[in-house]
């Protein structure tokens, strides 16, 4: 609870500066623009080129691949290595032409399974605490924590969090980004928190941390069909796969457009830049980073070791984005903001400070266990500044 607790407030405080920079900046690629503008080419093509072919495809990869794996659950079929693939690259290659065909059509996908999941944590909240048969002596109850379980649990409530950087990649196709992008980004944290607290709050209340250790299924179905019985618990999973597909659909609607504006800047191929000429979106971005997607579906392995590896380097990126409004109130300091980070410089101060420690903890916590995935993940956006410096030299030569 701690941790849910301390991340969503570091969260919202990340979301605040995002906000401005949204405000400031409403153009589509969010984070890579920020970066790009505070601290020029170099840092902004090793952002587009991490996010181009290492993390935003294993983000797209190991989603498809859980909601492969929970849909194969519910209809009880066995997760096996034909059907855990051909379900996921079916997933990636509808949620791809969806989008492809507009942020509109992508957006009202990410709607609908929002309503969904928005209502099923609200239901496991008031079901919990209305119906259910739990006791507060629960959620005091103490215990040890092990160090390797601490990082996986930090991994965990940061990527659970981490999508309100996606909303600002697709501010330039916001209609009236400069008023609607705080709203959106710093509401919807707000909400989002508060969900994610009460409903874990909901499983402390209803199921000791002893017995929760032992379940083999999603906790939400085993609290919920304790509460409504089977049919509660099945109603509960399609919200999850529903949930997941949501999740999936965020990540193919807005982080292509990094690829988009990397081209646009003449960071990376230009090909990447072309527009739909009918639904005006960055079809060739997407579907590049679809056909990695697919790839790293056919190749995954270890979700945990997957998680903790792309999660570690999208924070470092977020650091230095944040990081971005420090610069950019110095560099545009006459620029029109719509919005203003309240607190300022405290609130981004607080969210890079948190975030340090959090990232800390999680490859210290894997360093332990023997999982070296986090480092290799550092080291390969550090390896970016001279893949960089090759290709200034191939397009001088060009």
């Amino acid at each position: 609870m701690g941790l849910w607790t301390a991340f969503g407030l570091i969260s919202i405080c990340g979301a605040l500066a995002v906000a401005e920079l949204s405000s400031l900046l409403p153009q589509p690629g969010g984070e890579y623009v920020f970066l790009h503008e505070a601290y020029g080419d170099a840092a902004a093509f090793v952002f587009g080129w991490l996010y181009v072919l290492v993390t935003t495809p294993t983000a797209v990869a190991a989603l498809s691949t859980v909601f492969s794996e929970f849909l194969l659950n519910l209809l009880g079929k066995p997760a096996d290595a034909t059907r855990v693939p051909m379900i996921a690259i079916a997933a990636i290659v509808t949620l791809t032409c969806a989008n492809v065909r507009g942020a509109r059509v992508g957006a009202a996908v990410s709607e609908v399974t929002t309503l969904v999941k928005v209502t099923a944590l609200a239901a496991i909240i008031l079901g919990a605490f209305l119906l259910g048969n739990g006791s507060l002596s629960h959620i005091t109850k103490g215990g040890a924590v092990e160090g390797s379980g601490l990082a996986r649990a930090v991994a965990a409530v940061i990527w659970t969090y981490d999508g309100w950087i996606a909303v600002s990649m697709i501010a330039g196709e916001v209609v009236a980004p400069e008023r609607l992008m705080k709203r959106i980004i710093v509401v919807g944290m707000l909400i989002i928190v508060t969900l994610y607290v009460g409903a874990n709050l909901a499983y402390l209340y209803v199921m000791p941390v002893s017995v929760m250790a032992q379940q083999k299924e999603a906790i939400a179905r085993t609290v919920v069909t304790a509460i409504e019985g089977p049919a509660g618990g099945v109603a509960i999973m399609l919200a999850i796969i529903t949930s997941v597909f949501g999740a999936l659909n965020g990540n193919l609607l807005a982080k292509p457009r990094v690829a988009y504006a990397m081209a646009r800047d003449g960071l990376t191929f230009s090909f990447l830049a072309k527009t739909h000429p009918r639904w005006a979106t960055p079809w060739a971005a997407l579907v590049i980073q679809a056909v990695v997607a697919i790839i790293m579906v056919l190749v995954l392995r270890d979700f945990d070791t997957l998680t903790t590896y792309f999660v570690v380097v999208e924070w470092a990126a977020l650091l230095f984005a944040v990081g971005a409004v420090f610069v950019l109130r110095r560099k545009m300091a006459d620029a029109p903001r719509p919005f203003r980070t309240p607190a300022y410089p405290w609130v981004p101060i607080f969210f890079m400070l948190g975030t340090i420690v959090g990232l800390s903890a999680i490859v210290w916590g894997q360093i332990q266990v023997g999982n070296f995935s986090p480092i290799y993940g550092l080291g390969i956006a550090a390896a970016g500044f001279p893949v960089h410096h090759v290709w200034k030299r191939l397009k001088r030569t060009a």
